[in-house]
C-alpha cells in the first residue's frame, strides 16, 4: 500500500542544448550566442533541477512509507493493548461484581458482626482505587489516538514545508548567482574601458611627440636653405612658408577627434 504514494521517475529526453559547452563566463561570448541557445541552456538547468526535485520527492515517499508502517505497527501495538485493556476491564468488573455481591453479604451481616465493617469498608476502598485506575488506562488511551493523529498531520505537512523552503533557497542562490555575474561583468568592462582610455592618451602624446620633431626637422631644413641661398625671392617664400605652418595647431591629448593617423 505504501507504494502508491511513491512517485515514478521518467527520464525527459534533454535538448541538444545539454551537449552544448557552458562557456558562459566571459561576457563577450554572453552577447554574441543565439537567444535560443540561452533558452535551451536554460530549459537544460530546470531539467536537472526538476530531476533533483523527483528523487527528494521520491527520498519524501520512501520515508513517508516507512512511517506509515510505523504507525501500522503502532497500530497493531495499540490494538494489542486495547485488548489487553479489554480483557483487564472484564476481568476487574468481575472482580468488582464479585467485591460488590461480597459487600451485600457483608452489609446484610452489618448489624450482627462489627469486625466484617471494617473489611467492607476497604472493599469498598478497593473498588473506588479500581475505578479510577480504569478511568487512567481509558484516558491514557484517548491521549495516545490523539498523538497518532497528530502525528500523521505532521507527517503530511514535512514534504510541503520541505519543498517550499528548497525552492525559497533556489531563487536566493539564483539572484546571488546574478548579482556576481552582474559585478564581475561591469568590472570587467571598467577594467577594459581604463586600458583602452591609457592607450588612447599615450597614443595622441606619441603623435604630439612626432610631429613636432617632423616641424622642427622642417624649420632645421629651411633655415639650412636659406643660408646656403640667400636669395630675396627665397627669403620671402621662406617667410611666407613660416607663417602658413606657425598657423597649425597641434592636437589635444584629450580630444581623440582631432588626432589624424
Amino acid at each position: 500500500m505504501a507504494g502508491r504514494n511513491h512517485l515514478q521517475l521518467r527520464e525527459t529526453p534533454l535538448s541538444r542544448a545539454a551537449a552544448l559547452p557552458r562557456s558562459t563566463t566571459d561576457p563577450r561570448h554572453l552577447h554574441t550566442r543565439p537567444h535560443h541557445h540561452l533558452l535551451e541552456d536554460r530549459i537544460s538547468i530546470q531539467h536537472r533541477e526538476i530531476q533533483s526535485l523527483l528523487l527528494d520527492n521520491q527520498r519524501l515517499a520512501d520515508t513517508h512509507g516507512a512511517l506509515k508502517q510505523e504507525v501500522s505497527l503502532s497500530q497493531q501495538d495499540l490494538r494489542h493493548l486495547s485488548t489487553l485493556a479489554a480483557d483487564i476491564k472484564a476481568e476487574r468488573d468481575n472482580q468488582i461484581r464479585e467485591v460488590y455481591q461480597r459487600s451485600l453479604e457483608l452489609d446484610a451481616e452489618l448489624w450482627s458482626i462489627d469486625a466484617i465493617s471494617a473489611e467492607l469498608v476497604q472493599v469498598r476502598t478497593d473498588v473506588h482505587k479500581l475505578t479510577v485506575q480504569r478511568q487512567d488506562m481509558t484516558a491514557q488511551l484517548e491521549e495516545m489516538n490523539s498523538e497518532i493523529v497528530k502525528a500523521k498531520m505532521e507527517t503530511q505537512q514535512v514534504g510541503a514545508i520541505k519543498e517550499e523552503i528548497e525552492t525559497v533557497q533556489q531563487e536566493i542562490q539564483r539572484g546571488r548567482s546574478a548579482i556576481e555575474y552582474e559585478k564581475k561583468t561591469r568590472a570587467f568592462n571598467l577594467e577594459q574601458e581604463k586600458v583602452l582610455e591609457k592607450n588612447r592618451i599615450l597614443l595622441v602624446r606619441e603623435i604630439m611627440k612626432l610631429r613636432t620633431e617632423l616641424a622642427n626637422a622642417e624649420k632645421r631644413a629651411r633655415a639650412a636653405a636659406a643660408a646656403g641661398n640667400p636669395s630675396p625671392g627665397y627669403g620671402r617664400n621662406y617667410g611666407r612658408d613660416e607663417v602658413g605652418y606657425g598657423g597649425s595647431s597641434y592636437p589635444d591629448p584629450n580630444n581623440p577627434q582631432q588626432v589624424n593617423l
